[in-house]
This record gives C-alpha cells, sequence and structure tokens, in this order.
C-alpha cells in the first residue's frame, strides 16, 4: 500500500476536521479539493459547543472564540416587537467549557482550520478532483485529476468529505432520499445604522420568519428570511425588493449590503454511510434545513468520529469491524436530526393554521415562561449545543452508572481538584475514576498501558451526574465507551479483548502528541 493510507475528498469544515485529527494521530493521508482555494462565502454561522469541545482536544477552541462573536442574548419579537429576551448564558452554565453560541463565518472558519493543517505540516491539495475510483480487498484505487493531468494512486481507505453533490457519494451508487421545501428564503450580509451589539433577533409572524445574528467583528449582520409571498414568484430577486418589509419587522435601518442571494433548504440523508473501505461525512451524508446552526457541527462531529477509528485500525490498535460503528453512530444521530430539524423548520415557514399559531402565540407567549425553568433551559443547550448527542446502542457502548450511559457524552466537571477534560486532550483512551480506585483495576490498566486518572469525589461530580468510585472508560473522541458502577479488571479486560483495542499508554498520566 502507499505511503499515504487515507484519501479525503474536500476541504470544507468536515474534511478539514477529519484531517486535523489524522495529523494528531499520525496517521498518513492526502486532502484535495477541486476549487482552487478555500470558500468565499459565509454559508455555515454557527459553532456549538460539542464543536468547541473538539477543538479543544485540539488545542485551539480558545484561539477560535476570540476570533469569533459569542451571542449574548436572543430577542424574540412578533409582528416587530420585542415579546421576550433570552440570555445565552443562562442556557449551558456548568455543562460545558463554552455554554453559549458562537458566530463565525464559515469561510473565516475554514481559513482557520487550513492554517491549523499547514502549522502540522500538511498542505491541502487545491485543484485537484477525484475523476474515478475502484475498491477491492487490498484498497481503493483512485484517479485524481489536477488541471489535466491524470494520477492513478492507490489508498487503504477513502473518505467524501465533498458536499451534496458528492462524487464519492455518486460512485458508490448510494442513494440520497428526502426533498426539498416549497419555500424560497433569502439571505444577506449588510450592515446598519444603528449598533445591536452581539445579539440575536428572531421575528416571527403569520408569514413566516426573519433572523438576524451577528457575522464579524466588523459590526456586519446576516439576515435570514422566507421571501413575501409576492415575490416568490419573480425572476430575479434584490434585497432592495424585500427591504421595506424586512426593516419594519426588525427595526433596523440597513445602510449597507454586501452580499445577497436566494435559495431553497433540502432535507436528505444518505442510505449509507459507509461501503466497504470507503466513507462518506457531512453534506455528502447529509443535508437538511438551518434550523438550530446544526450542519457544519454535524459534519465535523462525523469527522471526528471516524478520524480516530480509521487511526487506531491502520495503526493496528483496533478490530477493523470498530469501523463499521461509524456508520451505526452517526446515521442514527443524522436521521433524528433531520426529523427533528424539519419539524422545527415546518413550524417557522409552514403555511398551515397549525405552524402559524406556532409562530404567533406558542413560541412568543408560551417560551418565556417556560424557560425560566433551568431545566428547560440546560434541555435547550444540550440539543442545540450537541452535547446530547449519545452513542448508547453501539457496539462500543455499555454499562450504566450514575446518570451516565455507556455511549454519553463524558460530563463536563469542573471541580477545584480538576478538570476532567483535560486527560480529552490526549485523543486517545483512557479510564476516569471518581472517588477510589480498586488495587486490581490499576493493575490491570497498567499491564494493558492503559492511562487511568483518578478524581476526588465532590459536589461537581456528583452534580455532573458521575457515581463515587464508578469507573468510566473514554473513547479518543471523549465519549464513554465502558461504565462500571462496581470496579472490574476482568470486565474491562474482556472489554478491550472483544474490540482487539491496544493501548500506548501510562497508567499514570496522559500520553498523545501536543497540541496544535
Amino acid at each position: 500500500m502507499a505511503q499515504f493510507k487515507i484519501l479525503i475528498v474536500g476541504a470544507g469544515p468536515t474534511g478539514l476536521a477529519l484531517a486535523l485529527h489524522l495529523a494528531r494521530h499520525g496517521t498518513a493521508f492526502r486532502i484535495i479539493d477541486q476549487a482552487s482555494g478555500p470558500g468565499q462565502a459565509s454559508r455555515a454561522m454557527a459553532v456549538q459547543a460539542r464543536t468547541l469541545e473538539f477543538y479543544r482536544q485540539l488545542g485551539f477552541a480558545d484561539e477560535l472564540v476570540e476570533l469569533g462573536i459569542k451571542m449574548e442574548r436572543l430577542h424574540l419579537r412578533e409582528g416587530g416587537h420585542d415579546v421576550a429576551n433570552l440570555a445565552f448564558r443562562d442556557l449551558g452554565g456548568g455543562l460545558s467549557p463554552y455554554p453559549f453560541m458562537l458566530c463565525f463565518p464559515q469561510d473565516d472558519h475554514e481559513h482557520f482550520l487550513v492554517k491549523k493543517l499547514q502549522a502540522a505540516g500538511v498542505k491541502v491539495e487545491w485543484g485537484v478532483a477525484l475523476k474515478q475510483f475502484t475498491q477491492d480487498e487490498a484498497g481503493v484505487h483512485a484517479i485524481l485529476d489536477s488541471n489535466g493531468a491524470l494520477e492513478t494512486c492507490d489508498f487503504a481507505y477513502l473518505c467524501g468529505c465533498d458536499g451534496a453533490h458528492s462524487r464519492v457519494r455518486q460512485g458508490l451508487q448510494l442513494a440520497f432520499p428526502g426533498g426539498t421545501y416549497d419555500q424560497l428564503f433569502y439571505v444577506a450580509d449588510v450592515k446598519l445604522a444603528r449598533s445591536t451589539g452581539n445579539e440575536m433577533f428572531a421575528n416571527l409572524s403569520q408569514d413566516g420568519f426573519v433572523l438576524m445574528l451577528p457575522v464579524r467583528s466588523s459590526g456586519m449582520k446576516r439576515l435570514i428570511g422566507l421571501v413575501p409571498k409576492e415575490f416568490s414568484n419573480q425572476a430575479s430577486l434584490a434585497f432592495e425588493d424585500i427591504r421595506t418589509s424586512t426593516e419594519a419587522i426588525l427595526g433596523i435601518q440597513v445602510t449597507q449590503v454586501n452580499w445577497f442571494s436566494t435559495y431553497h433548504v433540502h432535507h436528505r440523508v444518505a442510505e449509507r454511510f459507509s461501503d466497504g473501505r470507503c466513507f462518506i461525512a457531512g453534506d455528502a451524508a447529509h443535508i437538511h434545513s438551518p434550523a438550530g446552526g446544526q450542519g457544519m457541527n454535524t459534519g465535523i462531529g462525523d469527522a471526528v468520529n471516524l478520524s480516530w477509528k480509521l487511526a487506531q485500525v491502520l495503526a493496528g490498535r483496533a478490530d477493523p469491524a470498530i469501523l463499521a460503528t461509524y456508520e451505526t453512530e452517526r446515521i442514527a444521530f443524522a436521521r433524528t436530526l433531520v426529523a427533528t430539524t424539519d419539524r422545527a423548520f415546518q413550524g417557522m415557514v409552514g403555511a398551515g393554521r397549525g405552524s402559524q399559531f406556532l409562530r404567533t402565540w406558542l413560541v412568543p407567549h408560551l417560551m418565556p415562561f417556560l424557560t425560566g425553568f433551568s431545566a428547560v433551559r440546560h434541555l435547550i443547550f444540550k440539543t442545540v449545543s450537541q452535547v446530547s448527542i449519545s452513542y448508547q446502542a453501539s457496539a462500543l457502548s455499555a454499562g450504566k452508572a450514575g446518570q451516565v450511559h455507556g455511549g454519553d457524552r463524558l460530563p463536563w466537571v469542573d471541580a477545584p481538584e480538576g478538570d476532567n477534560f483535560a486527560p480529552l486532550q490526549s485523543l486517545d483512551w483512557h479510564l476516569q475514576i471518581y472517588g477510589q480506585a480498586d488495587r486490581g483495576l490499576l493493575e490491570t490498566a497498567a499491564a494493558l498501558r492503559l492511562p487511568v486518572h483518578v478524581f476526588v469525589w465532590g459536589n461537581a461530580a456528583d452534580a455532573a451526574g458521575m457515581q463515587c468510585d464508578a469507573a468510566y472508560l473514554v473513547r479518543p473522541d471523549g465519549y464513554v465507551a465502558l461504565v462500571q458502577s462496581e470496579q472490574s479488571a476482568s470486565r474491562l479486560r474482556d472489554f478491550v479483548q472483544r474490540l482487539g483495542l491496544k493501548f500506548s499508554g501510562l497508567a499514570n498520566g496522559v500520553n498523545g502528541p501536543k497540541p496544535f
């Protein structure tokens, strides 16, 4: 097999995140994109807490946060008037190191990730397209096209992160069922006569909705809305056609329009996320409504899930069968997400009486009351931020202790005795214990070369849902695999042997490459 074990097709956020994680794992790969360089449009805006947690593992989350804009407050409006305000900082307090939603335009995001990849000694091969490929037991055989110059090369695996019109998905002949919403939407990046701060405005009305949020630190605002019915069939639409209604609804005055476009929203999930040695991720695997700012973050989650499994299989540290769990874990979430965002989106834009009632009464009047309860606020944050994603049905998941099941994201415990997310920067397996560690378990972990981190039991761990003296085997992506309410060396050994896992750390601390 060639020096490069993996070919990544597509250098958007999904492909770049996959590349960065593989680089940290020391896995040889190539990343190509038929475009001439990173994207120039700020399509996706929201960077959710779970994505920032993944970036924290790579060592650059705080740097990205400094470049973006923390959403401070949501103004919920009806008929052009504020009816409720919701402080984002109140939603996720104590649940994540990043209890907020970050606005950071996709073009800036991609440039940031490309620079981090360059710092790791990897360059994206721009202007290179995947012309065709085949696969067999020996590997994937690809033909690459660089401005007419063809190159034949072999890889162990192929990862298609090449968008909604994925060449990889089409080459695998994977169905992409779903549909397209009838409504026409507009998006605009504008400057205003008066600053609205780092706050988000959502106006709901009988006819639809308009959303405004900060784009860049320069004061640019992003407007997203439903094109008024009288213009929806107009051949050529400009911002001036909707200026009057948009300004009145949001109570703003637009002084400059930097970008304006219209689009239709799609919702689709591929029938499979893998075929043999080939995988698809991000928009190549699923596309859905922009409700909740989930799309780009879901693709990055795909990349993180797939990266460590490929890296450990290629390094001989896990049975190849572990690769099947990429599809089972991520496709289940994608299907649930598309169904959920579809219902939310239909409620926001639908023309029926039920949707009108939702927009004009239920949301603006009931939501402010419900969000007065901390449990509701936390539920909103967990759902939107993606920290509630769980793989409990996975073949890699087993056990339960406290409120944590095998397959759950490791809850964040920020205590004076230590931050339990710090060991995640190893990007490797390790064991976490809250309370007292059993000597037999420690001896077994040492023999397996599995790092162990023992934390003092306290109120913070209890509040996070941990159980005193329980043991949690944590995967490289920060999800819990095996949970032991009662520590058992034999059960740990059996679990490790079943998956063919081999560890390379030390039993008394974190091993692994340094952050970028």
